[in-house]
């Protein structure tokens, strides 16, 4: 079983950065993807982007050039890091580990990122 505890969430201002991490406790596989999510106040959880074991990463088009997903496969951690934040990324962000086919599927619990002046 793989437990994952998301921390660096808070409330920032438009402009700001914030850094996001996460720690996955239990083996993870080599070919385990991890991702971002988000879900926005009364939205869908909605994909922020994902990072291969041999560092390939895929963001939205939403945040391409502000975030970057950087991994670290010996300490089992994944980092997102949000630069020039707009009032549109406040969302509750999720740490996501997964397989190719889902099989593999863990969810961490959240950690709140709210953007405001």
């Amino acid at each position: 079983q793989v437990v994952l505890v998301e921390s660096g969430g808070g409330l920032v201002q438009p402009g700001d950065s914030l850094r996001l991490s996460c720690a996955a406790s239990g083996r993870l596989d080599s070919g385990t993807i991890m991702g971002w999510y988000r879900q926005p106040p009364g939205k869908k959880r909605e994909l922020v982007g994902t990072i291969t074991s041999d560092g390939t990463t895929t963001y939205a088009s939403s945040v391409k050039g502000r975030f970057t997903i950087s991994r670290d496969n010996a300490k089992n951690t994944v980092s997102l890091q949000m630069n020039s934040l707009k009032p549109e990324d406040t969302a509750v962000y999720y740490c996501n580990a997964f397989s190719n086919t889902r099989i593999i599927d863990y969810w961490g619990q959240g950690t709140q990122v709210t953007v405001s002046s």
